[in-house]
């Protein structure tokens, strides 16, 4: 142990509080009362870095806590239309909703403070939550994962101690759980440490970025979700939007991007911009104000792309394994039941007073539902990536429809996204229209809603690898794609001349498209100093 380090031992600790993270919890206390189980959230709060307007199906909620509904639920707006369209720049033409995205009896509603309602019930049995604290290091002895050490706190940027300096504590445990959602920097080394993702396809991602609207009373409709595919993009870039009306007056709109694309000059953020000015959509925002913003990497490969997820001492669950279920667009119950079986494995493991009994986390999941439905949805994702968006769409319907999920093949991943790129000089440059304030913004004013913060005088939690290649490669072959694909202004190039790369890290949303989508792998995403980040507050 460092000196000044202090150390506390549980069970089980749990690296993440979102659903997964909770609901694994919940369900090891409801197993086994008497074990001792420690999750930690980097956010400052519990849902703090989770911005609202999710579609949630109950599933997994209904069998983890049946009386759900009875005690001050978290999800109250039910979903009561789905529409489905097609959009031309100035049409919009509805098409039949294909089955995995009908919604009736689904939910529309704040993950974050569904994620608030489960650390309460969490807290009521016993488990320990420990907001404001970022797990930042494993622990690993003899070859097993033994826990995990939170990160230092009041490190000034020149790595030496400040006045306030705090080491971070070993939190040590007889098993690990990490649900550090998409992309976790924890998970990337267990992931790479015990070659979790050999004789996997490459994981494929998307970036979602999100609005919050407070609309006029008489132009809410409660329940009413509504996806599109087409305008703004082409046809062989992937992605659609959501927008959906909950809550009291307010709308979630936003726009999902996969970082399999192409063309260097495209702008995730920008499209969601111009997205809101078509008719169909800016009707339904139309005298209302922006009152939030975030955006978030999420997993795409689905079956093919699931690493193997037990390991000396621990396990992956939630996002942090990539759960989501493309076609359906969601993956908050898949997340919550992998924590589910997580934790009943656990509560086994735990109860052999050898500590030998092996995890039968993977087996369980395979036997369960959520196998079942990702195995459904296998061939989606990689039909668009290769056929395209007309091509896409058939092969979808023909699954879907005539085959039913059960088709006698399975489409692979072909590449990680970062792969895929093309150098600039070779790709049109997409012309993107002014902001108005009004219906569309910038992005620094974006971020700025995001309440989004971090100590200035810390290491920097965005890193490259080798700062030359930033220019080398990133800006003369590509022209530094970073400075459209991120979110929140992170990464912009200075000086004609002699160009240089400058990171203003204090502005990261934490989506992590930047560690996924750089072509030479060249950044590296890591866990800031605890509490830093997007702050959404309950309700939002």
């Amino acid at each position: 142990m460092a000196e000044g380090r202090e150390s506390m031992e549980f069970d089980v600790v749990v690296v993440g509080a979102g659903p997964a993270g909770l609901a694994a919890a919940i369900r090891l206390k409801q197993c086994r009362p008497e074990t001792s189980v420690c999750v930690l959230e980097k956010g400052a709060e519990v849902g703090a870095h989770i911005l609202s307007g999710a579609v949630i199906e109950p599933r997994a909620l209904d069998e983890l806590l049946p009386d759900w509904r009875n005690d001050e639920p978290p999800l109250v707006t039910a979903a009561t239309e789905d529409r489905f369209l097609w959009l031309s720049a100035r049409r919009a033409v509805r098409l039949p909703t294909p089955p995995p995205m009908r919604n009736h009896g689904n939910f529309v509603g704040s993950l974050g403070n569904l994620c608030r309602w489960l650390a309460r019930r969490a807290e009521a049995q016993g488990v320990e939550i420990y907001p404001g604290f970022a797990a930042a290091r494993l622990i690993e002895e003899a070859g097993r994962i033994a826990g995990v050490v939170t990160g230092d706190m009041g490190v000034r940027k020149s790595g030496e101690p400040g006045t306030n300096y705090q080491p971070g504590m070993e939190l040590r445990a007889k098993f690990s759980l990490f649900a550090e959602g998409c992309r976790g920097s924890l998970t990337k080394r267990l992931v790479s440490r015990f070659r979790l993702a050999e004789g996997k396809d490459p994981q494929t991602y998307a970036i979602g970025i999100k609005e919050l609207w407070e609309v006029p009373r008489e132009m809410h409709c409660p329940g009413l979700v509504i996806h599109s595919i087409g305008w703004p993009l082409d046809g062989a870039t992937y992605g659609g939007s959501f927008l959906y009306h909950w809550g009291a007056d307010l709308v979630s709109v936003g726009f999902v991007v996969g970082l399999d694309y192409r063309n260097p000059w495209l702008s995730p953020f920008e499209e969601l911009q111009r997205f809101k000015t078509h008719p169909a959509i800016h009707c339904h925002l139309a005298g209302g104000r922006r009152i939030g913003y975030g955006a978030r990497a999420l997993n795409e490969g689905g079956l093919q792309s699931i690493p193997r997820l037990v390991f000396p001492g621990g396990a992956l669950i939630g996002c942090a394994a990539g759960f989501l279920n493309v076609p359906k667009i969601k993956g908050t119950h898949t997340a919550m039941k992998s924590g589910m079986l997580a934790a009943e494995a656990l509560a086994a493991a735990l109860d052999d007073p050898a500590a030998v009994t092996p995890l039968r986390y993977e087996e369980a999941l395979r036997a369960s539902w959520v196998w079942s439905e990702l195995a459904a949805a296998r061939n989606v994702r990689p039909g668009f990536a290769r056929f395209g968006l007309g091509g896409g769409l058939l092969h979808a319907g023909l699954d879907t429809y005539l085959f039913r999920g059960r088709a006698p093949w399975t489409l692979h991943h072909r590449h990680p996204d970062h792969a895929t790129l093309l150098p600039a000089d070779a790709a049109p440059r997409i012309a993107y229209p002014k902001p108005d304030g009004v219906l569309s913004f910038d992005r620094l004013s974006s971020v700025f809603i995001s309440n989004t913060n971090h100590e200035e005088d810390q290491p920097p939690h965005l890193r490259l690898g080798d700062p030359e290649r930033a220019i080398s490669e990133n800006w003369r072959r590509f022209r530094s794609p970073e400075t459209r694909y991120c979110p929140a202004g992170v990464y912009e190039v200075v000086g004609e001349d002699s160009p240089a790369l400058v990171i203003n890290a204090q502005n990261c949303v934490h989506c992590k498209t930047c560690d996924i989508k750089d072509p030479t792998q060249n950044i590296e995403w890591v866990v800031p100093e605890g509490g830093g980040g997007p702050n959404y507050p309950p309700g939002m």
